[in-house]
């Protein structure tokens, strides 16, 4: 998979007071069981599954659980370039004005999970951001997330801890 379109001199430095989550989602066959994960660097983790799904959706899913289980300012950390180019290039901005159209006029994909994570993400009075990570290249997090969706998806269960198991 190729780095988002905006391109950047590396991965984003977090901030002060910044959390730090890393996503991720899975499916066994695009459609098929899907899994989604979530973890904070140095804290905890959740997972999730559903029972048909795309990747796509798994992906989205992931990054809306992780920002309502959170608060304050994050830095969600991806591999999926879907969810990153969507807020770095401002997709929404042309699907809002389109009427939830994309550019090729057709319906936006998963536009019921795109409404309720654009409201958190562009909460004005919340500072979310986003960055790329390349998949399987050794990145620690991004593995762990993977791991998660990948058995939650396998298992159909998710589960949660207060602190990564790993």
């Amino acid at each position: 998979m190729s780095p988002p379109s905006s391109r950047s001199a590396g991965p984003p430095v977090p901030r002060e007071g910044e959390t730090v989550i890393y996503t991720d989602g899975s499916c066994l066959g695009n459609p098929g069981p899907g899994g989604w994960a979530w973890a904070v660097v140095g804290g905890g983790y959740a997972s999730g599954a559903d029972p048909l799904s795309t990747n796509q959706r798994m992906e989205i899913t992931a990054v809306l659980r992780a920002l309502e289980a959170s608060s304050g300012p994050v830095l969600i950390m991806s591999d999926s370039t879907y969810v990153v180019n969507c807020f770095r290039d401002r997709w929404y901005e042309g699907w809002k004005r389109r009427g939830w159209r994309n550019a090729a006029g057709k319906p936006v994909a998963n536009r019921d999970l795109w409404e309720p994570l654009l409201a958190l993400a562009l909460d004005p009075g919340r500072s979310v951001r986003f960055g790329w990570v390349k998949g399987h290249s050794g990145d620690a997090m991004n593995d762990r997330v993977d791991l998660l969706a990948t058995e939650a998806a396998a298992r159909q269960k998710g589960e949660a801890a207060e602190l990564f198991r790993g």
